[in-house]
C-alpha cells in the first residue's frame, strides 16, 4: 500500500492518485493529512503538497488540483528524458513536474471546456488540443509518466513488487447503417434509384438494382465474412448498432425491421453489443432513453456501452445523461480525423466533470484510430503510425482500441487490407 500525505484531499487529487496508482500501476492507496500517522507510517509513502517534510518521497503541488472549475491556463512543454512533461515544479521535487496535475489535465478533457470553435460537424477540433499542436498525441503521456513513476518507487522502495499490466487489444466495429440497399423499404428504395438515375450515378443504379434483385450481395453486409475471419485468427470484437429514427442525420433501416433485430442478436453471439446514440439523443436525454429502451427489448439484457462515431461527444452532458442511464462504458474518446489519443492515455479511466467537480462511474476507453482517418491519411500513413503507437502501448501494458465501420470492408481491396492490418495489430509480437 502506499500512503500520501497531502494536506488538502480534493476530489481532483482523489480522482488522478487512483488512475494513475490504482488503475494504471495496480497499488492500493490511502490518504492522510496527519503528519503523525504520515510519519510513523514504515512503508511506502510519498507527500504531496507545496514543500517537503523530511526524507520522504516527495512530489511537488501545482495549484490546478486544488481549484474548482476551470480557467485558461498556459501549457508550457519541456523535455524530459525520452518525453516530454508540463507543470514543471522545482528542484526539490523528485519528480521534474507536477505528474498528478499534468495527468488530471489531460483525463479529464480540461481544454474541451475551455472556449473553442467546433468543426463542421460540431466537435470538439483536433487541431485546437494542444497534444496535436505538438504532435503527441500519439503518445499515451499518461501511462508513460506512470511507468516512470513507478521506476521512481521502486528504486526507493525496492520490496515493493507491482502487479503485471497486459497489453489489451480491443476492436470495434461500428454500424450506423446496416445494409446499403437492402430492408430499406420501396418507397426509399425507390426515390434513391430515381436520384442516382437523374444524377448520372450509374454505378450506383445498377448496384442497386442488382443487390435488390438478389443478383449481388450487399455491399456493407459484411458480417458473415468478418465472423468467419475472426474465428480463423482468434479476433475479438465489440459492435455498435444505431437505433434511431430516420432523419437527415441517420439513414439506417428501420428498427422494427426484425431481420436488423436478428442481425444484432447474431452479433451478441460473436462479442459484446452496444448502442450508437443517434444525432437527436445526443441532445435529448429523452432521447436516448427511448434508444435505450429499443435497444434493450431486442437483446433482453441492459445496455452497458456506446460508441458516439459521427458527432460531437457534448461534454460534459452527454456523459451525464450516461450516469443517468446508468450506462456504464463509452467508446467515444477518439479524434476522427487524427490518429492518437485524445485523452493522453491508453488505460480506461473515470469520466469527471469539472462543472461539478465529481466522479463519475462511467468508463471511458481510450481510442487510438477511427478508421474515418482514412478519408485524410494513406493506408501506409496510417499502418505505420498503428503500429509504432502498438509499440509505445505494449510498453506500458495498455489497450489498443481500433474503430471500423461496416462500410470501411465493402471494397474487395480495402476488405483484404483491413483485415490483415487488424490481424497485425492484434497478433502477438
Amino acid at each position: 500500500m502506499l500512503l500520501i500525505y497531502t494536506k488538502t484531499l480534493t476530489p481532483r487529487i482523489n480522482y488522478t492518485f487512483k488512475q494513475i496508482c490504482t488503475r494504471i500501476l495496480g497499488l492500493e492507496i490511502k490518504f492522510t493529512s496527519k503528519i503523525e500517522e504520515f510519519i510513523a507510517h514504515e512503508g511506502m509513502k510519498l507527500s504531496y503538497g507545496k514543500q517537503k517534510m523530511g526524507n520522504e518521497l516527495f512530489i511537488q503541488q501545482t495549484e490546478l488540483l486544488l481549484e474548482q472549475g476551470f480557467s485558461d491556463t498556459e501549457i508550457k512543454l519541456t523535455e524530459w528524458e525520452e518525453t516530454v512533461c508540463f507543470f514543471r515544479v522545482s528542484e526539490h521535487s523528485d519528480l521534474p513536474f507536477d505528474i498528478f496535475s499534468a495527468s488530471f489535465y489531460l483525463l479529464s478533457r480540461y481544454e474541451e471546456y475551455l472556449p473553442h470553435v467546433k468543426d463542421e460537424n460540431g466537435r470538439y477540433p483536433s487541431s485546437e488540443s494542444f497534444l496535436v499542436k505538438e504532435d503527441i498525441v500519439d503518445k499515451p503521456l499518461v501511462d508513460i509518466w506512470a511507468f516512470k513513476f513507478k521506476a521512481l518507487l521502486k528504486e526507493r522502495f525496492p520490496e515493493v513488487n507491482f502487479p503485471h499490466k497486459n497489453f489489451q487489444n480491443k476492436n470495434v466495429l461500428a454500424v450506423s447503417q446496416a445494409f446499403k440497399y437492402k430492408k430499406k423499404g420501396i418507397v426509399r428504395s425507390i426515390g434513391a434509384s430515381l436520384r442516382d438515375f437523374f444524377q448520372f450515378n450509374l454505378n450506383g443504379f445498377i448496384e442497386r438494382i442488382k443487390v435488390l434483385s438478389y443478383l449481388q450481395k450487399d455491399p456493407f453486409d459484411i458480417y458473415d465474412d468478418l465472423i468467419a475471419y475472426s474465428k480463423q485468427e482468434n479476433l475479438k470484437w465489440n459492435f455498435f448498432f444505431q437505433l434511431s429514427n430516420y432523419s437527415i442525420y441517420n439513414k439506417n433501416i428501420s428498427y422494427h425491421k426484425t431481420k436488423y433485430h436478428a442481425l444484432i442478436k447474431s452479433m451478441a453471439d460473436y462479442g459484446n453489443i452496444g448502442l450508437i446514440p443517434g444525432y437527436e439523443a445526443i441532445r435529448s436525454l429523452k432521447v436516448l432513453r427511448t434508444e435505450k429502451k429499443r435497444w434493450e427489448a431486442i437483446v433482453n439484457r441492459p445496455l452497458k456501452a456506446t460508441l458516439i462515431n459521427d458527432y460531437d461527444l457534448n461534454l460534459p452532458e452527454l456523459y451525464n445523461n450516461f450516469d443517468k442511464l446508468e450506462i456504464a462504458r463509452d467508446f467515444s474518446m477518439a479524434f476522427n480525423d487524427v490518429i492518437g489519443f485524445r485523452a493522453g492515455t491508453c488505460t480506461p479511466f473515470l469520466f469527471y466533470d469539472i462543472n461539478f467537480e465529481r466522479i463519475s462511474p462511467l468508463v471511458i476507453e481510450p481510442i487510438a484510430f477511427n478508421s474515418q482517418v482514412l478519408e485524410k491519411l494513406s493506408y501506409f500513413e496510417v499502418k505505420t503510425t498503428l503500429e509504432n503507437i502498438k509499440e509505445e502501448v505494449q510498453k506500458v501494458g495498455g489497450n489498443l482500441v481500433l474503430i471500423f465501420k461496416n462500410s470501411d470492408f465493402e471494397d474487395e481491396q480495402d476488405n483484404e487490407k483491413y483485415l490483415e492490418l487488424i490481424y497485425r495489430l492484434n497478433k502477438d509480437d
